[in-house]
């Protein structure tokens, strides 16, 4: 499944110093009492649940144009990169899954209003309160442009995914009768994607959920059974000894443009779990090669404080260079050659380049980008991210920073 080369730690990851580091990680993993439900999720999600989720999944694809989903953060990142990574982009499938939501800007929510004022639409709105600022404007704004255009039956277009008994959103399916499906409690948002938060507009969009959740299986299978001693206790280990070694930026880089959403899901992931107290690697994202011509010069004379993940996946096309002679372009050599043979060298060479410019490199390589691989991936990053948490000295599941900023707001807003 996924492969990882730290070899590019070097000599700042001492094994003896950091397999004992991870060993105390995965115990308190496994000893957490109230947000690691996401640990056995694969395995413990019943069937009955998936179909629920199909059928649901079904009967938006038969009902409309447009599906909205109104979320934030957790609540929408990881449909939105599984969604972008698996369906083709220039298909013009129904439904089209739109996010909001996650903005304040007027100027946005009003073109969506406009551009939703002649489609068939639903709306999934996703939060387990149903009182963080973003999505209950959001809902607000777009819910009355549901009853505008449906009048009545407005409710039976609204699927809530939230709470199973309490908060606002719960309420508020309860008195108005949506259609609801539940986030557990023992699951944060930023680890939902696995769940009927993700996996809701994902099968909406046309993915396979049953072959997401049987990689992320596999996945909870290898790592339960193997503690910190497979690819992801590799990767936690490496990058919190090159963290401890002074490198404070992580650039997670990656060559294939249908990753993009899923470094979005990575950044919140890891910058939400370990930026605490004063310590955390910072996440940052690289699309190449199109940010060689702009970062990469960064990568390679700016401060060495960061280090690169690099993340490579097979290519599933077989499209080769033209031959086109006498073009006097220099790129004779690679004409009938396919074009991931390209795009190979030119990772190999910037991996080189950027090593060999002071910039420790850390490879992960994963298969066909395909749901099983991606379910895989998803819960790759979970658990390393919750063993680097701890390893840390952090606590991975709460977002005290988060909550600063949300009572500000309100309290300048006067809503208490």
């Amino acid at each position: 499944m996924i492969k990882a080369d730290i070899s590019g730690a070097g000599n700042y990851l001492d094994r003896a110093v950091w397999s004992a580091k991870l060993r105390d990680a995965c115990e308190a993993l496994r000893n957490e009492k109230d947000y690691a439900g996401w640990l056995h999720l694969p395995s413990e999600t019943p069937g009955d649940a998936v179909e629920k989720i199909c059928r649901a999944a079904e009967s938006v694809r038969s009902r409309c144009e447009v599906l909205l989903v109104i979320g934030i953060g957790g609540s929408y990142l990881g449909a939105k990169a599984a969604i972008e990574l698996l369906r083709p982009k220039y298909r013009a499938d129904s439904p089209e899954v739109i996010f909001a939501g996650n903005t304040l800007s007027g100027t946005e929510t009003q073109e969506l209003l406009d551009y939703l004022e002649t489609k068939d639409f639903m709306i999934n709105v996703v939060s387990k309160s149903g009182t963080t600022t973003e999505p209950a404007l959001a809902l607000r704004v777009f819910y009355a442009l549901l009853q505008r255009k449906y009048g009545e039956v407005a409710p039976s277009r609204v699927i809530a995914t939230t709470d199973e008994t309490g908060g606002a959103l719960r309420r508020l399916a309860s008195e108005l009768g949506f259609e609801s499906f539940v986030i557990p409690r023992n699951i944060g948002g930023r680890y939902s994607v696995l769940t009927p938060v993700g996996l809701l507009p994902i099968a909406a969009a046309g993915g396979d959920i049953r072959a997401m959740l049987g990689g992320a299986r596999e996945a909870e299978t290898e790592y339960m059974a193997t503690g910190a001693e497979n690819a992801a206790g590799e990767y936690a280990a490496a990058r919190s000894a090159l963290y401890a070694s002074g490198r404070k930026i992580e650039v997670l880089a990656y060559w294939e443009p249908r990753l993009r959403w899923l470094g979005e899901w990575w950044k919140q992931l890891f910058g939400e779990s370990e930026g605490k107290g004063g310590q955390g690697l910072f996440p940052a994202s690289v699309e190449y090669s199109a940010d060689l011509h702009s970062l990469g010069q960064y990568m390679q004379q700016g401060e060495r404080i960061m280090f690169e993940t690099v993340l490579s996946c097979a290519d599933g096309s077989s499209l080769t260079v033209p031959a086109l002679p006498s073009w006097g372009d220099g790129f004779d050599a690679v004409a009938g050659k396919r074009l991931d043979y390209v795009a190979s060298a030119a990772r190999e060479g910037s991996i080189r380049a950027h090593t060999e410019g002071g910039v420790p490199c850390l490879r992960l390589e994963i298969g066909a980008l395909d749901a099983q691989t991606l379910g895989g991936l998803f819960y790759f990053f979970e658990y390393s991210c919750a063993l680097s948490a701890y390893a840390l000295g952090v606590y991975p599941f709460d977002q005290p920073g988060v909550e600063a900023y949300k009572k500000y707001m309100l309290g300048a807003l006067g809503i208490k």
